[in-house]
């Protein structure tokens, strides 16, 4: 039996570096393109006064929904108690901050004005779920740094349990409040709904676990680290679970909207008439982010099956982008109803669909947030030991205190 030590990456291959340099500089690029958007106005983008949540809240809002997820394997082996996943928890925390604070600088750069974030975090309206949000996502990076240092320092083992369960208990709540922020709206019948908080909570397990695996096996391999086939077995087996939940909940919203009659003509815009919101939505999370990889990870023998496991974790990732692309586009495209029961014309786009198409410096920005996630996630895994030197079946799963003096040896 072979014992689980936490290893630094050695960050000295041309490889690492140009992967780097390649983040900085799209990071660089979005941050242009966001200075770009600033200075020029909303008019070299594609939003307009209908539609105000363009394509990099897309980016933002998967960024920290897969955030939430991502904090899921730590969460298996410290709360549930599958000790598994304990080698693999630091490098879980550490995916859930990165992804965090990528999301928040595309919302931040995205909402304008970066300058007064100082205004929203002295000046709090308590009934806004904005004002909130603030404390969820600042609490989150607070918890799981906690849960992390608990971790990674011997004397702090005994906590271990105890952070991982306040850490979970706040990421339900952070995944909430993001899907709680569409749900709210109630003047726009594609957000009218208190599903969208489950809904939210839902889809953040599979996008997570999905964002994780990329990245472990990506680093893995990188590092010629091996892993183990009842490792990747296991986690095919949860994504199967999670990709069914997140189904589940998206139909369930559907048809609730279908039980109201005042939602039945955005059910339909979305299902059948939405033109490119409805080929999105079928061939995005139904069947490339969802039946698809179903199928795929069923296989018995799954977790000797690499490559179909990365291509089904970069299907969820491509169907949760059209997810919330549907989401949020496309419940902004759909005309606001002023007057109920009442049909209105007029020259400002009355009862008519609102047309949107991404421009690049929106999708520069966007893309410039995963970037900063990839920043971070290099630097941390070659300053700290976030990563096991060894995940192959014959290892030794030891307790929090074994792994972490392997990780000071």
């Amino acid at each position: 039996m072979k014992r689980i030590t936490l290893r630094e990456l050695k960050g000295s291959s041309p490889g690492y570096y140009m992967l780097l340099g390649g983040f900085a500089l799209i990071a660089l690029i979005g941050l242009g393109a966001a200075w770009y958007m600033e200075h020029r106005g909303h008019i070299v983008t594609g939003m307009n006064n209908q539609i105000v949540w363009g394509l990099p809240h897309v980016f933002a809002v998967f960024l920290v929904v897969a955030a939430s997820g991502a904090l899921n394997v730590a969460s298996m082996a410290s709360v549930f108690g599958k000790t598994e996943f304990k080698p693999l928890a630091p490098l879980s925390g550490m995916l859930a901050i990165s992804l965090l604070l990528g999301g928040l600088t595309v919302l931040m750069l995205d909402l304008g004005r970066p300058d007064r974030l100082i205004v929203a975090m002295t000046y709090y309206n308590f009934k806004s779920i904005f004002a909130l949000n603030i404390f969820l996502y600042s609490g989150f990076t607070g918890f799981v740094i906690v849960y992390l240092w608990t971790m990674m320092e011997h004397r702090m083992n005994q906590f271990t349990p105890l952070a991982g369960l306040v850490a979970f208990i706040w990421r339900m709540a952070l995944t909430t409040g993001t899907g709680s922020i569409f749900g709210f709206l109630v003047a726009r019948q594609a957000y009218d709904s208190a599903l969208l908080a489950p809904l939210f909570i839902a889809l953040s397990f599979s996008y997570g676990l999905a964002v994780f695996l990329l990245v472990l096996m990506a680093a893995s391999l990188g590092s010629a680290r091996p892993i183990g086939d009842a490792m990747m077995a296991r986690f095919a087996r949860l994504q199967v679970i999670f990709i069914s939940a997140g189904l589940y909940f998206v139909t369930i919203y559907y048809l609730t909207n279908l039980y109201f009659t005042r939602h039945h003509a955005f059910d339909h815009f979305i299902l059948l008439s939405g033109s490119v919101y409805t080929y999105l939505f079928w061939l995005g999370p139904v069947l490339l982010g969802g039946i698809l990889p179903l199928v795929l990870l069923l296989h018995p023998q799954i977790g000797q099956m690499r490559k179909r496991i990365v291509l089904c974790a970069g299907l969820v990732v491509a169907g949760g982008f059209a997810q919330l692309y549907v989401t949020i586009i496309g419940g902004q495209a759909f005309p606001l109803v002023i007057f109920p029961g009442r049909q209105v014309s007029s020259t400002f786009f009355d009862g008519v669909i609102n047309n949107y198409s991404p421009t690049m410096p929106e999708w520069l920005l966007g893309l410039g947030g995963v970037a900063i996630v990839g920043i971070i996630v290099l630097l941390s895994l070659k300053v700290l030991g976030f990563l096991p030197a060894d995940l192959a079946d014959d290892i030794e799963v030891v307790t929090d205190q074994k792994l972490t003096s392997a990780a000071h040896a």
